[in-house]
């Protein structure tokens, strides 16, 4: 039987998402193999884990690709982005409570690669005027994946609406980032 990795992956990042102490077992039954087949694809948790990581990372860069973060303004780009990487949002939820991703010599590149291209999103919008300078790009790239983490999880809750991610981020993103013109 020929195992697909990327229905492997898709099923265990939803599963994930919505059950972060989720098995290796239940995460094998949810995407209708053996647990052996299972493990002689990721040998654990931690090897599944990992692999769910590479695979957000290439989502969320699909996302930014696909929000063309470099073209008309930046806030028009901004929420682009937000409305791209909506699908992604649980994973990347789930991904960043996993804190081995994020500690020691082992953290992946590719983290540093996404937060620099979101955090040149934010300084080209300074830059251009539309965004507030007293915030730093690192700052509001953070809150960013705050605000997108926190609304995967009241969605998935039932706390919000799943219509409103987009809208609820920029606007509550946006509203705080705005340079203020004084009179």
């Amino acid at each position: 039987m020929t195992v697909d990795r990327d229905h492997v992956l898709r099923t265990a990042a939803g599963l994930l998402t919505r059950k972060a102490t989720a098995t290796m077992d239940e995460v094998a039954r949810a995407a209708g193999i053996g647990r052996a087949t299972l493990h002689r694809h990721f040998a654990g948790r931690d090897a599944l884990v990992r692999a769910l990581e590479e695979f957000g990372i290439a989502e969320f860069e699909a996302a930014l690709d696909a929000a063309r973060t470099d073209e008309g303004p930046a806030r028009d780009a901004l929420r682009r982005f937000i409305a791209e990487v909506e699908p992604s949002a649980g994973l990347l939820a789930f991904l960043v409570t996993e804190n081995e991703l994020f500690e020691g010599e082992g953290v992946n590149d590719g983290w540093a690669r996404l937060d620099a291209r979101v955090c040149a999103l934010f300084r080209r919008g300074q830059e251009t005027g539309e965004f507030r300078i007293d915030l730093t790009p690192p700052w509001l790239t953070e809150a960013l994946y705050g605000l997108i983490g926190t609304c995967a999880w009241a969605i998935q809750d039932g706390r919000v609406a799943a219509k409103d991610f987009s809208y609820m981020i920029a606007e509550l993103l946006l509203g705080g980032a705005q340079r203020s013109v004084e009179k």
